[in-house]
């Protein structure tokens, strides 16, 4: 990884989309930094340790925005809203035929939906904007601050610190789409990947500060890399399906004849099992922030049984919720975007066949049968690495976005292969031998 890196800034064009890539990172991370207008930010920085360190309901969008959100920035958004946007869209192309009849037009029709992506991320920008600057000015924001977040509540600053996140948001949409253009990897992911990193080393000295003690800290860390080799290990692991192509004649020339194979990942649903479970499991803590009465007075039971059991991670029944939603939804995710009976009619339709099973419906059927049982052991997978950051609470008193965990070291480690194997592809089109030297 590191030798594809120094080889890829020995090359010129490398060298500047790479350095192009990382000047965006920075613009990104400074923009994290600087405070929406209205904000008292002497106030948001003394009530934001406190509320880090406690948790809370808003820990995902906070960790997809480097800590922006609770910091209450230009970026406090992050990129939630458009990931949020781009799953929507992905399950309403199952649902919509008009959706799934642009999907099948290729480049074109990509282009549209992309565009209908991006509207319905500033709509949902406007939406968290609203709520989020409703409960700052009603200083439910932040658990136990009773400090005024904001310098006055006029509807006025109200709207402009609306306007500021969403064109915030906005602005990352475009830093992003500038990366993948122009630069090398997916610049949404680079940017979530910036994100989730640029918390890792706050995590790791408040482990260590905790107690002070070394072997402690080393302790994690080891953790640390066996759980990424875990990772990097499910990750690359798919079970290759074989196809076998008949020959056929098409006027004097002879086509087909090849083999070749279906991956099917173990992990075919990635991250977003987690961070449909994780938002899930936020619902109710927001309808119980919207409903905790007048200041002083004593919240309603089932406010009560919310606070106790469905905010915190270290409850069992809290641990419960979030495997079983896991589970759910990896094999939700799965069966919307890998359709068994859709590949079997391709592959019958040019020739294609599994050898030893019969085209058509029993290739469908076979198909579903390995998907469920490599999807089980995904599903198992996602809800083990899910639950370290949990258990790490209980054991070392690491806050949720304990690093080596959960959905921060899957979107870390998947991106970072993303890139490498580009940057890679990229090296080897560049410096490609051919038979003679």
């Amino acid at each position: 990884m590191l030798g594809a890196f120094a080889n890829a800034f020995r090359t010129p064009d490398l060298r500047k989309k790479l350095l192009f890539v990382l000047l965006i990172i920075a613009i990104f991370r400074l923009g994290s930094q600087i405070p929406t207008p209205g904000v008292n930010v002497a106030n948001v920085q003394d009530c934001f340790d406190q509320a880090s360190k406690e948790g809370g309901i808003y820990n995902l969008i906070n960790l997809f925005s480097g800590g922006a959100l609770l910091q209450l920035t230009i970026f406090a958004l992050g990129i939630m809203p458009y990931i949020t946007a781009s799953i929507i869209l992905q399950l309403l192309v199952v649902v919509i035929p008009r959706l799934e009849a642009l999907k099948k037009e290729g480049q074109a029709g990509q282009s549209k939906i992309t565009q209908y992506t991006r509207y319905l991320t500033l709509a949902l920008a406007i939406l968290q904007a609203t709520g989020i600057v409703a409960l700052a000015r009603s200083g439910n924001l932040l658990q136990n601050c009773d400090k005024q977040l904001v310098y006055d509540q006029e509807i006025s600053t109200a709207v402009i610190m609306v306007i500021t996140m969403t064109a915030g948001t906005a602005v990352i949409m475009w830093l992003g789409e500038l990366i993948t253009d122009r630069g090398i990897g997916n610049g949404m992911s680079l940017l979530i990947f910036t994100s989730i990193a640029s918390g890792f080393p706050g995590s790791l000295a408040a482990i260590h500060n905790r107690d002070g003690r070394w072997d402690t800290f080393i302790l994690v860390i080891l953790i640390g890399f066996l759980v990424i080799a875990l990772v990097v290990f499910v990750e690359q692991s798919q079970r290759r399906v074989p196809v076998q192509y008949a020959k056929r004649m098409i006027g004097r020339k002879m086509y087909g004849g090849t083999s070749t194979y279906i991956p099917l990942k173990v992990n075919m649903a990635g991250v977003i099992p987690v961070i449909f479970a994780s938002s899930m499991l936020a619902l109710p803590g927001v309808l119980a922030q919207f409903n905790r009465g007048a200041a002083g007075a004593k919240p309603p039971g089932w406010v009560t049984f919310i606070d106790s059991y469905l905010v915190r991670g270290d409850h069992p029944l809290y641990m419960i919720a979030y495997v079983g939603l896991i589970l759910f939804f990896t094999f939700f995710y799965v069966s919307i975007t890998f359709n068994p009976v859709e590949v079997a009619e391709n592959m019958k339709k040019y020739g294609g066949f599994i050898p030893g099973i019969r085209a058509g419906r029993p290739t469908a059927e076979y198909l579903d049968y390995v998907l469920t049982r490599i999807t089980v052991l995904g599903a198992i997978y996602l809800a083990l690495i899910s639950l370290i950051p949990l258990i790490a609470l209980i054991l070392v008193g690491a806050d949720q976005n304990f690093p080596f965990g959960g959905t921060s070291i899957l979107i870390i480690v998947s991106v970072g292969l993303d890139t490498v194997k580009q940057i890679e592809s990229q090296l080897q089109q560049r410096h490609y031998e051919g038979f003679l030297r």
